[in-house]
């Protein structure tokens, strides 16, 4: 019998994950380096992802502000030029805005689209181009919430929301135009897991009351648990899943 999980396997693929130095990123840049892809570690913190790389094989790390077009490029570029090719991109970096909308001053909430919504169109674009060329397709997959589908109040959160949920439907939008190139576009929405984002929050006797009663699962999630739907939608085990987004919420979009 054959191996039933070779199609979960990256060997010989080539990753650029976006904030992969802390959270979703650094814990999806273990995980396809356990199975067997090269990973581009991207990430304002620099001397995280060299953490990261010395703990970590086959991981190559690289600054990038994805606020910056050139920092962008560069990343892209970088990444062909040191492995030939790029197979699958992570769009995970992303801030949150917890003020409510009638007190958020409008270039944080620029600030926050930029970074959680335009960033991870032109990355993906610049990916699906070099894809595109290498005629051998890849996998995008987008790092959106449960709060791309509903509002976040009382938790606010009025950029995110809306870049999240703007996410959803780009996701959709390029997983429509790509799929005669062999690109699959995907995407996955977190409930409420512990990392930098949620830590104060999750820490808070209040905030964690707050996940726990709303969650059917009563309980915030861990990186760990999202590992299954990554690795599901990144690699061939998933070669016929485009325009969706996966909940790994604990329940809560069930409601």
């Amino acid at each position: 019998m054959s191996d039933p999980f070779h199609s979960f396997h990256l060997d010989n693929k080539v990753a650029i994950i976006t904030g992969a130095s802390s959270g979703i990123g650094a814990q999806t840049a273990k995980l396809f380096s356990s199975v067997g892809a090269t990973v581009i570690a991207a990430a304002r913190r620099l001397d995280r992802l060299e953490k990261l790389a010395e703990e970590v094989p086959n991981v190559i790390p690289i600054q990038c502000d994805v606020t910056s077009d050139e920092d962008c490029e560069k990343l892209v570029q970088s990444t062909i030029e040191q492995c030939n090719r790029v197979d699958i991109l992570i769009n995970n970096a992303g801030i949150s805005d917890p003020i409510a909308a009638l007190d958020e001053e409008l270039s944080e909430f620029r600030r926050v689209i930029q970074i959680d919504l335009i960033s991870c169109f032109y990355l993906s674009q610049l990916c699906a181009r070099s894809m595109k060329e290498q005629q051998t397709g890849g996998a995008i997959v987008n790092v959106a919430s449960v709060h791309g589908f509903v509002g976040s109040a009382p938790n606010n959160q009025p950029g995110y929301s809306a870049a999240k949920g703007g996410l959803v439907n780009l996701t959709r939008e390029l997983a429509l135009e790509w799929a005669r190139y062999n690109i699959r576009v995907n995407a996955i929405a977190p409930g409420y897991v512990a990392t930098e984002l949620t830590d104060d929050m999750i820490a808070g006797e209040s905030g964690r009351k707050w996940i726990e009663r709303n969650t059917p699962m009563r309980r915030p999630g861990n990186v760990e648990e999202l590992n299954g739907a990554m690795l599901l939608l990144s690699s061939d085990a998933g070669s016929y899943i485009t325009g969706e987004t996966i909940a790994v919420d604990g329940g809560w979009l069930a409601r």
